[in-house]
């Protein structure tokens, strides 16, 4: 019977009962703005700083190709995705996909790494935000103290250190101010986000094409001069090449690292409890954004890897370098206020999901239901969770060296889109004639293709990141067993006999 309740799956109709509920979210959200949302949460500084340290480090010229790939098994996660939103239009993104297919367990594991995901996730973009924010500022010749501008301590080579620091106060300031606009409102949200989302096109399609001008095409040979795989096992080279210090490298190993810049667009199934029309909306949004985003990276990269020779780019700000490089240096302004723009909209939409993903998992009584699962009477937003999640990510920002749990946000997220490809081929057998508005295409072959591509990403990261992914997920399931196991209240239900 333990097993039983351990593996139990919440219904469908519980699911769609619970969403005509009191206490709901307000549904203010069109399909524009949902796709504002997608592209508000994927395009930041990764497209001007991490596509230059990839080029460099990992895959050359072929980084093209890598973004190809990772936009593939983006298009892969988000039909999938795009199908259970249509079915349960609900707060909890994978979290709640996960309950109605593949048990409370399941569900609480995805749950907890979408937390991670995005509080983490957020809190690196914060830095890089202080970091775009303190280079507007020097150029006019304002500096702040250095212990104010960086947190206490720095994780480099594998090493943490002292900084000199104290706090990294434009963080912190600016992860008050998002929170203070989440906890308003979804509407008021949603206009700020649309406006940054306005300011960093802008500036993508500045970089692609102005930067065309001064493409040389020899410059893509040789194009890919790392090799076309990068896979490993703990440590150990399955096929490609490594680098000195053991990691992968190659167009699979670019994939996998700047994965990182599509994390995010799963966050508009967050929002399924927002929307206008979520059955038509939310599959819209996830994927017109992915498109766009997809279609911006590979642009901007091939303007990048044209412009200048791969082993060139600089590694800390690789597009603002090149310009300088071609002789126009008088464009890094505009790209550094691009960059606090795209970072801005990466921010509030990862600080907008994760209350989102603690309201559902409350809800259902894995965290206490009272205070996560409360929704502001007037504004309508889970602004206690809002506030706690601000709170978190504010510290660790301001204080922690973000750098070493970069990747295993990358991680974490492949973990997410595995179980959401899994989760619709479970649902397909167990609930054939459930109304599903939007329907993957071809399947099993396009969710089956999203969990082979994730595997291998997966594989392709530095070995110590799975180490991090299974203590993060040890550290959840102690409190899954210590708290959420025994306040479920889908485990209250089957023990009383309530299958709905």
């Amino acid at each position: 019977m333990a097993k039983n309740q351990l593996f139990a799956t919440k219904s469908l109709a519980q699911v769609l009962k619970e969403e005509a509920g009191d206490n709901r979210l307000k549904r203010v959200l069109g399909p524009w703005a949902l796709t504002a949302v997608g592209i508000g949460a994927v395009i930041g500084a990764g497209i001007f700083v991490a596509t230059g340290e990839a080029a460099h480090e990992k895959a050359g010229p072929a980084l093209m190709v890598s973004y190809m790939v990772a936009g593939l098994l983006c298009i892969f996660a988000a039909l999938c995705y795009a199908e259970f939103a249509s079915m349960a239009p609900v707060a909890g993104s994978a979290y709640t996909y996960a309950y109605t297919t593949l048990g409370e367990l399941f569900a609480w594991i995805i749950g907890w790494d979408l937390i991670l995901e995005y509080a983490v996730g957020a809190a690196t973009v914060a830095n890089g935000w202080s970091s775009y924010f303190q280079g507007i500022l020097t150029k006019f010749n304002m500096n702040l103290p250095d212990y104010l501008s960086k947190p206490p301590f720095v994780y480099e080579n594998g090493v943490i250190h002292s900084s000199g620091g104290y706090i990294n106060l434009p963080a912190v300031i600016i992860v008050a101010i998002v929170t203070a606009i989440l906890v308003k409102g979804i509407s008021e949200s949603a206009k700020f986000n649309a406006l940054m989302v306005v300011i960093k096109l802008a500036a993508v399609l500045f970089v692609i094409l102005v930067g065309a001008f001064y493409i040389n095409p020899d410059n893509y040979h040789p194009f890919a001069p790392y090799g076309w795989t990068g896979i490993n096992f703990f440590g150990w080279n399955v096929h490609g090449q490594q680098n000195a210090g053991g990691e992968p490298v190659g167009m699979l190993a670019g994939a996998a690292i700047i994965f990182f810049a599509y994390i995010g667009f799963d966050a508009v199934s967050t929002q399924a409890e927002e929307a206008k029309n979520p059955t038509k909306d939310i599959p819209f949004g996830i994927v017109m954004s992915l498109i766009i985003c997809t279609i911006l990276y590979i642009g901007v990269v091939a303007v990048l890897t044209g412009m200048v020779k791969y082993d060139l780019i600089s590694k800390d700000a690789g597009v603002s370098d090149a310009f300088k490089q071609v002789g126009l240096p008088w464009s890094e302004f505009i790209i550094n206020a691009a960059g606090v723009a795209g970072i801005t909209s990466v921010l509030l939409v990862m600080m907008l999901s994760a209350p989102r993903v603690l309201l559902a998992m409350a809800r259902d009584g894995l965290f206490p239901t009272r205070f996560f699962a409360d929704v502001h009477p007037k504004f309508k937003t889970p602004w206690k969770s809002t506030i706690v999640v601000g709170i978190f990510v504010a510290a660790a920002a301001g204080l922690l060296p973000i750098t070493a749990l970069l990747n295993l946000t990358n991680i974490g997220t492949l973990f997410a889109f595995i179980i959401v490809c899994s989760a619709v081929l479970v649902m397909r057998k167990t609930n054939p004639n459930v109304p599903r508005p939007f329907r993957c295409p071809l399947v099993p072959v396009v969710p089956l293709a999203g969990i082979i591509l994730g595997l291998l990403l997966m594989l392709s990261l530095p070995y110590e990141n799975w180490w991090r992914l299974i203590v993060w997920l040890a550290l959840g399931l102690l409190v899954y067993f210590l708290y959420g196991k025994r306040h479920s209240k889908q485990r209250e239900r089957t023990a009383a006999g309530d299958h709905t």
